[in-house]
């Protein structure tokens, strides 16, 4: 088999349900060792796109190749070279840590069971908390199980699905911690999650999928330089400083928060043009408490992504 660095490849993947059209031409391709965000509404087919990468699905047409195996004509060499773990963790909670790793790794055969197993709870932090019953466990105690007993057999690529769902902002930071280690050894992570700021902390490379089509791809700074405009946020004393610089701003594009005091305020990023803003509010008398511009985030762009793309099938 000839070797490259794509770890998947997807070429114009369709699937339907009945009448319901789920993807329609799907095509991406993701490099060994990388993260892979994979963005969209819950039923963008997010789901449906790793069922069909990890042979639980059978596309209606286009190919796709994970290790260089075709998911339809090599289903049993692809399942042995990758691991799913889903949204919700798949551990026996009547069983301790240790036995349920010490479980997967005597159903795949593995060799030298026990030492992989010590190796995977250390990785984990779940040493201390190796022989206690995973009913005790926290929810990102058990993720982190979960993903441990993904990695028994050492596959080179694994799909996560929606992996931090439930979990705290500390549980999350630690699974953020344990999936950029994973890419770092080599591993390819095909990522998808609620969470915009998660893929912006983790993916090498997003797609976003909206209407079971990819409607954008590139990288998280990629993504953001989509929006031709930067926002300057001002902040005021009082609602009548707040209402009148609105009032005197109507050349721009504006929203207002009350409750905030503050104006944001749509500009092409140049210092000229925020310093005009400036100026005419100054030669107003309208005092601005306080002044940030504010980029472009991965959210802004998503939203205003997804949003276009509803307009355009709205049109057809």
């Amino acid at each position: 088999m000839e070797q490259t660095n794509t770890a998947i490849s997807v070429n114009s993947l369709e699937k339907s349900y009945k009448n319901l059209k789920v993807l329609k031409k799907i095509s991406f391709t993701i490099q060994k060792g990388s993260i892979f965000a994979l963005l969209g509404a819950n039923g963008a087919g997010k789901t449906t796109t790793i069922k069909i990468l990890t042979t639980l699905l059978k596309p209606d047409k286009g190919s796709a190749a994970v290790c260089g195996y075709d998911v339809l004509r090599q289903p049993d060499k692809v399942r042995s070279n990758i691991s799913l773990t889903g949204q919700f963790a798949a551990v026996d909670v009547i069983l301790t840590g240790r036995e349920n790793l010490r479980m997967i790794g005597k159903l795949r055969h593995l060799p030298e069971v026990n030492k992989r197993c010590d190796e995977l709870l250390e990785r984990f932090a779940l040493k201390e908390a190796a022989d206690r019953r995973v009913a005790t466990y926290s929810g990102g105690m058990c993720r982190r199980l979960d993903l441990a007993m993904s990695l028994l057999g050492n596959p080179p690529v694994i799909f996560l699905d929606e992996p931090t769902t439930g979990l705290d902002p500390q549980g999350r930071m630690a699974m953020w911690k344990i999936i950029k280690g994973l890419a770092r050894s080599g591993v390819t992570v095909f990522l998808t999650t609620q969470y915009l700021e998660e893929a912006d902390q983790l993916a090498d490379q997003i797609a976003i999928l909206s209407e079971g089509k990819i409607v954008a791809e590139g990288t998280a700074a990629e993504l953001k330089k989509l929006l031709p405009h930067v926002h300057i946020e001002l902040n005021f004393h009082d609602e009548n400083d707040l209402q009148m610089a609105k009032d005197l701003l109507s050349e721009y594009n504006t929203s207002l928060n009350k409750e905030n005091l503050t104006l944001s305020v749509a500009t092409d990023g140049s210092i000229k043009q925020m310093a005009d803003i400036l100026n005419q509010l100054e030669n107003a008398g309208i005092q601005v408490a306080e002044f940030a511009q504010k980029l472009p985030t991965l959210e802004d762009a998503y939203l205003t992504i997804i949003g276009e793309n509803q307009k355009n099938e709205d049109v057809k």
